[in-house]
């Protein structure tokens, strides 16, 4: 059956994932349609094709019928992201009478422009927000594959439009989609200048967005340098390196709380955190025994434990998905290349052999692969390597310098930072290079990472 779950969505603090909260336990449950829960398929093989109309307004109210608009139209986007629908486009929609309820769906109409599926939305004010209903029908059975009804506030329709869309490619499927992710980087558009300084400093600050760039606001407020931001496993903290005291040591801010944490209290410098997938553990790079050596402690900074030993440079590490491996740059052959060791310190191997390798970051399961910076020429691009076959692709071909990804949660696309327009933004593309979306418009972003 396809199950009509009533979820509430507030408003969510920045870095949050935006889980819809259960409607309190008080309530009455929802009823459940009587609808066969379907999967929908496309012709001869084809990826299924998705009409995603205007949602249905229950007033004529501005803010309703824009609220209506807004999901609509960030659905399609959402759905049209993972490339695993074929979204038929919205501006062709007007030769099809819009339906008032979900009981006047012109199913023939649709059929005319070849959709297999279309969702149908409703949106309507209630006493303190909005309740949004949704219905995935297919167009040929006319029957329903998939229904939700979530309440909550009217402030962020998006959120309602992630939801909906990360459900869908679950129950359609099978894939998390990454509609209610986030991406955060560094940022120096507020044209700040650092303070306490002799030299004359740019100031960068940690910035948080939707995945799709939307939503942008700013995490620090400490005019300093503050770069390399990492997200925790649970998306709620983000780590990073700040130069607020001069030296620079690693911060982790925990979004929700609105507090912050002191990791590396000080202690020489330490530069590029990098989390344990259970989130338990950080790892990063320090100066604190001279050379820069890797280093792994505890989430609140006890229990600090060297990693590497080696008078060469041992910088940017990233963990496995199963948290026995670390990848890092290293310089101790000459060049900067990727190197992997266990988390114990045990089996280092060299990965790479290029003219310069630099931050590596692991692939989710079931991929094996790590993306990294390659110099190609005067710039750099993005490579990936197989662990596994050791075989390499490249993903971007020159347009400007290109460095700093970070994959997404399920392993499908990348955010990386490039100049191709001119200064450093933060992009978008999925694994196979293609889908390029810039992200960042204001000032010089950079150093992006993908919320799990």
């Amino acid at each position: 059956m396809a199950v009509a779950v009533a979820a509430t969505l507030g408003l969510v603090s920045p870095g949050a994932r935006s889980q819809p909260r259960q409607a309190p336990a008080q309530q009455p449950p929802p009823q459940q349609p009587s609808e066969i829960s379907t999967i929908i398929s496309g012709e001869a093989s084809a990826a299924p094709r998705f009409a995603v109309p205007d949602f249905i307004a229950s007033s004529t109210d501005a803010e309703t019928v824009a609220l209506a608009k807004t999901i609509g139209q960030v659905l399609w986007d959402d759905l049209n992201f993972e490339r695993d629908f074929a979204l038929i486009p919205r501006d062709i929609y007007s030769t099809i009478p819009a339906a008032k309820s979900f009981d006047d769906v012109p199913f023939d109409r649709w059929r005319e422009l070849n959709a297999d599926g279309v969702i149908v939305g409703t949106v309507q004010k209630t006493g303190t927000g909005v309740r949004v209903d949704v219905r995935l029908f297919n167009v040929r059975s006319r029957q329903s594959a998939f229904g939700k009804e979530y309440s909550g506030s009217a402030a962020n329709p998006r959120l309602y439009a992630h939801t909906i869309s990360d459900e869908i490619h679950q129950q359609q499927r099978a894939l998390r989609g990454v509609a209610r992710t986030k991406l955060t980087f560094a940022s120096d558009r507020d044209g700040e200048r650092m303070r306490g300084t002799v030299e004359s400093r740019g100031v960068k600050e940690i910035y948080i967005a939707d995945y799709d760039g939307e939503n942008q606001r700013r995490v620090t407020t400490s005019r300093s340098l503050n770069i390399t931001p990492t997200w925790s496993p649970d998306a709620r903290s983000i780590a990073y390196t700040s130069y607020q005291k001069g030296a620079p040591n690693i911060y982790i801010s925990n979004i929700y709380q609105g507090t912050r944490d002191d990791l590396t209290k000080d202690i020489a410098q330490s530069f590029l955190p990098s989390w344990s997938p259970d989130g338990t553990r950080l790892c990063f790079m320090s100066t604190r025994d001279g050379n820069a050596e890797l280093y792994v402690v505890n989430r609140d900074g006890s229990n600090p434990r060297r990693l590497t030993n080696h008078p060469g440079a041992d910088v940017s590490p990233t963990w496995s998905p199963s948290g026995t491996q670390i990848a890092f740059t290293s310089d101790r052959t000459g060049t900067p290349q990727i190197y992997l060791i266990g988390a114990d310190g045990l089996g280092l191997q060299k990965v790479t052999s290029e003219a310069y390798a630099d931050r590596p970051t692991w692939s989710p399961a079931p991929y094996n692969e790590i993306a990294f910076t390659a110099r190609t020429g005067p710039g750099n691009d993005i490579k990936v390597i197989d662990l596994a076959t050791r075989q390499l692709r490249q993903l971007t071909f020159g347009e400007g310098t290109n460095e700093s990804p970070s994959w997404s949660p399920n392993g499908r696309h990348l955010a990386f930072m490039s100049t191709r327009s001119g200064k450093s933004q933060v992009f978008t593309m999925a694994r196979d290079g293609r889908n390029l979306k810039q992200v960042t418009q204001g000032g010089n972003n950079s150093q992006p990472d993908w919320s799990k």
